[in-house]
């Protein structure tokens, strides 16, 4: 009887111990799993609630500039600096540049921005961003004009239009 007892109390010892290696081996691996799927989701619901549109454009040959406004029509709002990343093509259908951001008026090849109805230094929901932006790769009155804003988070929006003058 006291056999079976010892040898019952010496399997029970061993499954606590297996137990709690098993729980020590497991846990760290479920925890950093956890915070990496919560981290993807938060970026998949920045994405999903980040929305832009372009609402009008205008470019002119003459003096190699274009004028461009796009609304945030997401539910999140778009952080100062990461319209500061953005990156923006302009020029002609197959032959345009990436443009570098200035803060004041815009040279050759460069870019600047304001955000219209601003008072936090966010690019919130329904505000404009207005973008001003100087090439000489625009191309002659009447020919079609490529732009491209695109977003460190990835997203982009593109459209064609028509130099006017």
């Amino acid at each position: 009887m006291s056999s079976e007892t010892f040898t019952t109390a010496m399997f029970l010892i061993a499954a606590v111990i297996s137990a709690g290696v098993l729980i020590n081996a497991v846990f760290p691996v479920v925890y950093t799993l956890a915070g990496t799927i919560s981290s993807s989701s938060h970026k998949v619901d920045e994405r999903l609630s980040t929305d832009v549109k372009i609402v009008t454009t205008y470019a002119s040959s003459g003096n190699n500039t274009a004028r461009i406004w796009l609304k945030n029509i997401g539910a999140g709002r778009i952080a100062d600096a990461n319209v500061r990343q953005a990156d923006v093509f302009l020029g002609g259908q197959g032959d345009f540049v990436r443009l570098g951001l200035v803060s004041d008026a815009p040279a050759q090849n460069q870019w600047t921005y304001e955000i219209l109805e601003d008072t936090n230094n966010h690019w919130d929901p329904g505000e404009t961003l207005y973008i001003q932006a100087k090439t000489d790769k625009i191309p002659a009155k009447g020919d079609v004009v490529y732009f491209q804003f695109v977003l460190p988070t990835g997203l982009s929006r593109s459209t064609t239009f028509t130099a006017g003058v």
